[in-house]
């Protein structure tokens, strides 16, 4: 498999974005149409929401656990403004496998050689943390699997709500370091761009891929990891949409961002493995989760439609605390120094939001899975949008690896 191809489409997934309508990137054009489609009401509606949780409980209920650890590694630290950039590109291209690294080489060929060595410096200073981040999410991933599987310790009657929040928390506050870090030092970077640097990225549009040149890879990967390519490709990225998005588009976020352990990515995303130039359905997402809640009963729906309300106010509280974390990096690009306590606290909080969703979904799709017919599996696998050749997983982000070993998830069902 070419790196370079493992790369682009790592990062390139589908999903519905949350934006504040009211509000929009200020630098660059933004394109009206794509726009207007990505916007906080309409993601947060019941009707979106819905669908979204209903593709994640199909993903779930027809997969395995090697599939519900693929996540692009676009998701982690996200609060750089890529996100937005990708989903309102003029050109549609955003979940194109050629996305990321089209603009990452861009910002790459405009940088100074001591600028990449910055950028090169961090990657390897966050290597051990960003595999950490991967590897943490394995005992919630199995313990969810457990639950859905019936494999409960002794003594247990299912999942403990709160220590799966407290270990969400946990995981968050990692997320929200390496996002401090790479605020820190992408900001420094941004800050000693000359007078040409600015004008070459003056060319380079926010939001519309035409005006990206095709210019060959920047990156002599034989002298670093793959783990640190792929962070650096990604820094790259997401210094050009950060310097030039906003801190709406920072906030911005998909809803496939949390409860990130059911297998959505996997069953959307992994398939593009090693195809060149490949776009990810738009619709997948809206229209399994629709096919879905058509193959349940009534009662079947009715557990996986309370979700909407139950997830409420979390989802608004995590829009809240997306825009406090995006603001205080932002210190960063205006030469102020930001603050890591608050960030770090932050990220908790909103570690623990995610964590109390994702319970809720675990919850909720075991109860639907415990009830299901023969005939509704055999309807549901048929849905299931995957390629024979698709890897299997398990993955450390979107690369296969051996079967990892993982601590015992038995704290998660409240046994010590």
């Amino acid at each position: 498999m070419n790196l370079k191809t493992t790369l682009v489409w790592s990062v390139s997934s589908v999903c519905v974005g949350i934006a504040l309508a009211q509000d929009r990137p200020q630098r660059g054009p933004n394109p009206r149409g794509n726009a207007e489609r990505y916007s906080i009401e309409q993601a947060v509606s019941d009707q979106a929401q819905l669908r979204t949780i209903a593709f994640d409980g199909l993903a779930f209920l027809t997969g395995d656990f090697g599939s519900d650890t693929f996540l692009p590694p676009g998701k982690v630290s996200d609060y750089f403004g890529f996100q937005y950039m990708r989903d309102i590109d003029a050109k549609e291209g955003g979940h194109n496998t050629s996305f990321l690294t089209r603009i990452a080489d861009n910002m790459l060929s405009i940088l100074n050689d001591g600028q990449k060595v910055q950028l090169l410096a961090l990657g390897k200073a966050q290597e051990n943390d960003i595999r950490r981040f991967a590897e943490k999410r394995l005992p919630l991933i199995k313990a969810f699997r457990r639950n859905l599987e019936g494999d409960l310790p002794a003594g247990s009657k299912g999942l403990d709500k709160n220590a799966v929040i407290r270990y969400s928390a946990e995981l968050y506050a990692l997320d929200g370091l390496l996002a401090f870090q790479r605020a820190e030092v992408m900001g420094g970077i941004l800050r000693s761009l000359d007078k040409r640097q600015k004008s070459a990225l003056g060319k380079l549009k926010f939001g519309d891929s035409r005006t990206w040149p095709e210019i060959p890879e920047q990156l002599d990967k034989r002298s670093m990891s793959h783990e640190v390519n792929v962070a650096v490709m990604t820094y790259a990225s997401e210094m050009f949409s950060w310097y030039a998005g906003s801190l709406e588009a920072d906030t911005y976020f998909c809803p496939e961002r949390h409860g990130m352990y059911f297998g959505g990515f996997g069953m959307k995303t992994a398939p593009a493995m090693g195809k060149r130039d490949y776009s990810i359905s738009t619709s997948l997402t809206s229209d399994s989760g629709e096919a879905f809640l058509d193959t349940l009963t009534p009662v079947q729906r009715k557990g996986i439609a309370e979700l909407v309300d139950r997830q409420r106010e979390d989802l608004a509280e995590i829009v809240k605390i997306r825009r406090a974390i995006a603001t205080e990096l932002r210190r960063f690009l205006k030469g102020e120094t930001a603050r890591q306590d608050p960030v770090l606290a932050l990220s908790k909080r909103y570690g623990e939001l995610d964590g109390e969703i994702a319970y809720l979904y675990a919850t909720a799709f075991a109860k639907v899975g415990h009830t299901l017919t023969a005939q509704q599996r055999e309807k549901l696998a048929g849905l299931r949008a995957s390629e024979p050749s698709a890897p299997k997983g398990p993955f450390l982000y979107s690369q296969p690896i051996s079967s990892p070993k993982i601590e015992s998830t038995d704290f998660l069902f409240g046994v010590k």
